[in-house]
């Protein structure tokens, strides 16, 4: 089965080069914004870096024997998810709408129709292309974040059959619900200025149900691999983050330099929280819980960036790391192998940042007298965790029916990188 879906992936890439138009259409180009379409292209590369950052702070964690394989789960996922995003990805989250569930797949169909004009109904000062390509790079570290929950213990060839899957069943869905103009979140009042539910806890529940499901590691203790490559990929995470969220602003404006701002300030707020609640448990304040920290702060404020004050994201970076301290905590005491803590990080960040974006939300949050925004929020995140949670337990069954999912305890044993990969970590 595993060769015969090889043959299909090759051939696939194939067709896609065959088919693939490769003339751009310059028709309409004069009318971006030359200050617009540079931010943008700026914020799309500060984006992409990310999945190498997580592919580093990942990496540290896990044991020496298992860091290639890691990395690799996340970096992969640059390559699978670029192609899979040209063929009908984008179409699905962006393309004519179908209920506000999902969008048609034929109306960007290997990006026909994808120029170099702006699409107003997207982005009406960058071209259309553009806005495309900063899409996905979204969708790219989606899957990336996913990894660690399973980490040490995962096929490889059946987890890049899992990105498949995931992207176009779970991540489309979502992203269409809440970013596309006819989407059934965006429609209900719904704010994700840059992922807090698209990527985040759509990440967190897909790695619950993957800890759930794969089982524990035959070795759960471990001491990280390597400090400085966690502290490395955290400050690739922190730069790369001023473009996924200040980039959602999708122009060189006032928004991007608020959620810039509230970026930087949610990220320092989680770091310092992290750290001293540690100690105030009689815990080292470790370089380890210092990047923690500052992750779980950006992860809370993705869906507030840009509609909050500085003060209201340092509070939100503030509780996000704490909740998350104590999520990893409770998780612990009840010994579900989620090896990295995705779920305490990225579910519960994204859970806090998407309550208190309706919480302080200029003019239709609760702090501004408005309820309705704040039931939306729980109504979709309720839907978003179901969704996510029970699709992906779908998903892990049914990639493990055509390839086994786990590895055999001999492979774990002997690690990843060797026999994954034939590659040792030096």
């Amino acid at each position: 089965m595993g060769k015969k879906l090889n043959f299909i992936f090759l051939s696939a890439l194939v067709l896609v080069a065959l088919f693939l138009g490769s003339d751009y259409s310059f028709e309409g180009a004069e009318n971006i914004n030359a200050g617009d379409t540079a931010w943008m292209l700026v914020a799309s590369a500060f984006v992409l870096l990310m999945t190498p950052g997580l592919a580093f702070f990942y990496g540290g964690m896990v044991n020496r024997k298992n860091v290639i394989s890691t990395m690799l789960q996340s970096f992969v996922a640059l390559g699978v998810v670029s192609i899979l995003w040209v063929v009908v990805g984008f179409s699905l989250c962006f393309g004519d709408s179908w209920k506000g569930l999902i969008g048609n797949p034929l109306t960007y169909f290997n990006l026909k129709g994808v120029g170099l004009a702006p699409n107003p109904d997207f982005a009406d000062g960058i071209p259309f292309l553009l806005f495309a390509l900063f899409q996905l790079k979204f969708a790219i570290i989606t899957p990336a974040l996913i990894t660690g929950s399973f980490a040490e213990r995962i096929r490889f060839r059946s987890y890049i059959l899992f990105i498949v899957f995931f992207t176009l069943l779970i991540y489309a869905p979502l992203a269409h619900m809440t970013w596309h103009p006819d989407g059934l979140f965006r429609n209900m009042g719904v704010l994700d200025f840059a992922g807090g539910t698209v990527v985040h806890m759509s990440a967190g529940f897909a790695a619950l149900a993957g800890a759930l499901y794969l089982g524990k590691r035959k070795q759960l203790s471990h001491e990280p691999a390597n400090v400085p490559f966690i502290i490395l990929g955290t400050g690739l995470l922190w730069f790369g983050w001023f473009g996924f969220n200040a980039g959602s602003s999708l122009g060189a404006n006032a928004d991007a330099v608020a959620a810039f701002a509230n970026t930087n300030l949610a990220s320092a707020a989680g770091m310092i929280a992290w750290i001293f609640y540690d100690r105030f448990q009689n815990r080292k304040m470790s370089a380890l819980g210092a990047c923690i920290g500052a992750i779980v702060g950006l992860v809370a404020i993705t869906p507030a960036a840009g509609f909050v004050t500085m003060g209201e994201s340092i509070f939100i970076g503030f509780i996000a790391s704490l909740t998350s301290n104590f999520a990893i905590r409770f998780k612990n005491a009840r010994e579900i192998d989620d090896t990295l803590d995705v779920f305490p990080s990225h579910g519960i960040g994204g859970i806090v940042g998407m309550i208190l974006t309706a919480v302080f939300a200029r003019e239709v949050g609760l702090t501004s007298g408005e309820y309705e925004t704040f039931l939306y929020h729980i109504l979709a995140l309720i839907i978003t965790a179901v969704f996510t949670f029970g699709g992906s337990l779908l998903l892990y069954r049914l990639v493990d029916a055509m390839i086994p999912l786990r590895v055999s305890p001999e492979q774990e044993l002997k690690g990843l990188d060797a026999s994954q990969h034939g590659e040792v970590a030096v």
